[in-house]
């Protein structure tokens, strides 16, 4: 049977399979036409929609902008310290001697993950006081174990073969780290830092509680004035901006992976 015969008489799913090999941007451009429809039909709704005074003063545009802005600059604050300290952190955990602090660094780490966003978010608010940077150092704290084991799973996972073979060509330690192992490692790294940021989005929420600002001042409202669908539209956009950040993080994990991997 030929090629052509065999393409015609392929199941859906396997000629779906071959597309998506062909091409493998195709996924991530449905996802975002999908996200940026249900932000479209939320705010179609919202201009629609039978709102008191009070709730149509809570989500006028320019507070929802404000608010969002706040949620952002909480999130990208946050994950460029945990990419500073995680990613060094992670790489001189994979260097000789250094190895033997392995244990008890992730055990650290891990502290942020075992505790309650809450109960975390409130207790540093204790201790250093209420507002942005506050929030901040707990978000640091609740999602730096993704990208540090994420990097030190990365780089352990590197073929020793080439490390090797790096070395014998006359590379440096730093050479073989930079040009070898880091970009092979990328794609594990990348991993780790996406599900980084998607935490950080929604823990980011909890800054409200802190003076963090963000989009959770919307659910408290809600909650505490018992305002349903200022409630529901918070809850909605926190949860299309994590998806949002998820789907960027997918573009540079394509864009970054080396070729051929």
């Amino acid at each position: 049977m030929s090629a052509a015969a065999i393409t015609e008489t392929a199941s859906p799913a396997v000629k779906r399979i071959g597309l998506h090999r062909r091409h493998p941007w195709l996924p991530l451009l449905w996802q975002i036409l999908v996200l940026l429809a249900l932000i479209a039909a939320l705010f179609i709704w919202l201009s629609q929609a039978p709102l008191t005074a009070t709730e149509r003063a809570t989500l006028a545009p320019s507070e929802l902008w404000t608010m969002t802005v706040q949620h952002l600059e909480l999130t990208v604050v946050s994950a460029v310290i945990v990419l500073a300290i995680a990613i060094p952190l992670g790489v001189l955990l994979t260097r000789g001697p250094l190895r033997k602090a392995t244990g008890p660094v992730l055990a650290i780490a891990n502290i942020g993950q075992a505790a309650p966003a809450v109960g975390l978010v409130v207790l540093l608010a204790f201790w250093l006081g209420f507002g942005f940077w506050t929030a901040a150092v707990a978000l640091v704290l609740y999602a730096i174990l993704p990208v540090l084991r994420n990097t030190m799973v990365g780089l352990d996972g590197v073929d020793k073969r080439l490390v090797e073979a790096g070395r014998g060509m006359g590379m440096s330690a730093a050479a073989v780290l930079f040009k070898v192992e880091l970009p092979l490692a990328v794609p594990v790294m990348l991993a780790g830092i996406r599900t980084a940021l998607v935490l950080l989005v929604g823990t980011a929420a909890l800054g409200t509680f802190i003076d963090g600002g963000g989009l959770g001042l919307l659910i408290t409202t809600g909650v505490n004035l018992a305002q349903t669908n200022v409630l529901v539209v918070g809850s909605l956009l926190v949860a299309l901006l994590a998806l949002v950040i998820d789907w960027i993080g997918r573009v540079v994990e394509y864009v970054a992976r080396p070729k051929g991997l």
